[in-house]
């Protein structure tokens, strides 16, 4: 049997990325979150947020620390099955990744350490600058690996010559013409994630009433920043697939599932794309619906798949479902943020156990949402590696065979299975233990220290200075 080495490239880079990307999400997010409970804390003087903020920061420690794991890998794959697109774009790439690690990443290791073991060692002050530097941090690299990855979906400021692109424009690269829509789409949806979770962990403690009114406070802010959140994530991401619609037709004629580009283009709920054959089969559609998503126009027009040559079409019915999950996951996040406001205006957000059971459960749907995002965003740009000037096939390392894919793979499965088999070890080891064990004293704090040799001299230099 003959293994081909693009194919098993691409799963492997795709289930590195799949598996790296729901951490940085939830970090992303929930640095801001706990730099939001620090400061409440600050200004209020009020114990609650303080247990809040020492719970959360365990829970960001576990993921962070998976997600710094998970990421080593990627940039090695570059080297390994990608040389010739490494090769090609070292100018860029090189020095964006360097200043994602000079910028953000040694941002982030300089305070973390303070932020996990300095509560009591440092000044309240310092404490929340330390935490507001990490969730600073964590932007600065999702800018810095955004802009990398939009430059590939829309590129910019560069110029080929004799194999290897040159930044003519370091402004028009970095601030491609999609950047600044992915970034906001990201952005939120890290915020959504940490909502959410922040709300079902909370609906959980709830339900078991453990410190109900530390979790009563988490969830009705978490519950404020969905309501806020899950609309305007959908006004970004419309705003986003215009954007799209623009520079990527293609794309988006994947995610409709939409053949002939033609006007009053109708909205496919359900359909099974046939690649292959160039058709869908047992389609249920609204008609014109499409067209006024995409154009805001009923009778606006929308590209097809067949404009491009069927070489050139990305694998349609990935996209094509992908795209649906993801909005599907959006429109329930919405439908909870409503909810929870109806609830709150009786009084019993807390209360409802439906409610707080569906929040458990939700808490997983950014989750869904991303994965399937980021599938329709990097899959709906093939074969292209870099958009419309190299494809995949272009950029893989020449000399790889199909058995070192596989056998890297494999490797990678192993490893990362053995990776998330202990992260969520210790995430539910935190979890069990709730807020009660995140603010019990330390048993090092129940020790008593012996006094140091010259404690009783300065003991009586204290009594004379007093007398």
């Amino acid at each position: 049997m003959d293994l081909d080495p693009l194919v098993l490239s691409r799963i492997q880079f795709a289930f590195v990325v799949c598996f790296h990307a729901i951490f940085p999400v939830f970090t992303i997010g929930l640095a801001s979150t706990i730099a939001g409970f620090e400061t409440l804390s600050f200004k209020t003087n009020n114990p609650i947020w303080q247990k809040l903020s020492k719970f959360w920061i365990q829970v960001f420690a576990v993921v962070f620390g998976m997600g710094v794991v998970s990421g080593i890998v990627m940039s090695f794959q570059f080297g390994t099955n990608w040389s010739n697109f490494s090769y090609a774009t070292a100018n860029f790439l090189g020095p964006v990744l360097s200043y994602e690690v000079i910028t953000a990443f040694f941002l982030e290791a300089a305070f973390l350490g303070v932020l996990l073991f300095g509560r009591d060692k440092v000044p309240q002050g310092v404490h929340l600058f330390a935490a507001i530097m990490v969730a600073t941090g964590t932007f600065i690299s999702s800018f810095w690996i955004l802009a990398a990855n939009s430059l590939l979906q829309t590129p910019d400021g560069l110029v080929l010559v004799k194999g290897m692109y040159h930044v003519v424009s370091w402004a028009d690269a970095l601030f491609n013409p999609s950047f600044a829509y992915r970034f906001a789409h990201m952005a939120l949806a890290s915020f959504l994630t940490a909502a959410f979770v922040v709300a079902g962990v909370s609906a959980w403690f709830l339900i078991q009433k453990r410190e109900v009114q530390a979790n009563r406070k988490a969830l009705s802010v978490a519950l404020w920043f969905l309501l806020f959140l899950a609309p305007l994530q959908a006004i970004v991401g419309d705003f986003h697939g215009l954007n799209t619609l623009k520079h990527q037709p293609t794309k988006v004629a994947a995610m409709e599932g939409n053949w002939e580009t033609g006007k009053g283009v109708p909205l496919l709920l359900f359909a099974i794309p046939d690649k292959e054959n160039q058709t869908n089969h047992f389609e249920v559609k609204i008609p014109n619906m499409a067209s006024f998503v995409l154009t805001h126009d009923w009778d606006g027009e929308v590209p097809g798949l067949k404009d491009v040559p069927i070489e050139e079409q990305p694998p349609v019915f990935a996209v094509f479902w992908a795209f649906r999950v993801m909005f599907a996951m959006g429109l329930l996040m919405i439908g909870f943020a409503i909810w929870g406001l109806f609830l709150r205006i009786g009084g019993k957000y807390y209360q409802s156990t439906m409610f707080l059971n569906g929040l458990r459960l939700m808490s997983l749907s950014p989750f869904f949402a991303v994965l399937a995002g980021w599938i329709v965003t990097e899959t709906g740009r093939a074969p292209w590696l870099i958009y419309q000037q190299m494809t995949h096939a272009q950029g893989l390392t020449p000399s790889l065979t199909g058995a070192m894919a596989l056998f890297t793979l494999i490797g990678y499965v192993i490893v990362y299975a053995l990776v998330f088999s202990a992260g969520v070890y210790y995430l539910l080891k935190v979890f069990r233990g709730g807020l009660e064990k995140a603010n019990a004293p330390h048993e090092l704090d129940s020790i008593e220290r012996p006094s140091r040799p010259f404690s009783a001299a300065h003991a009586s230099l204290d009594e004379e200075g007093e007398k």
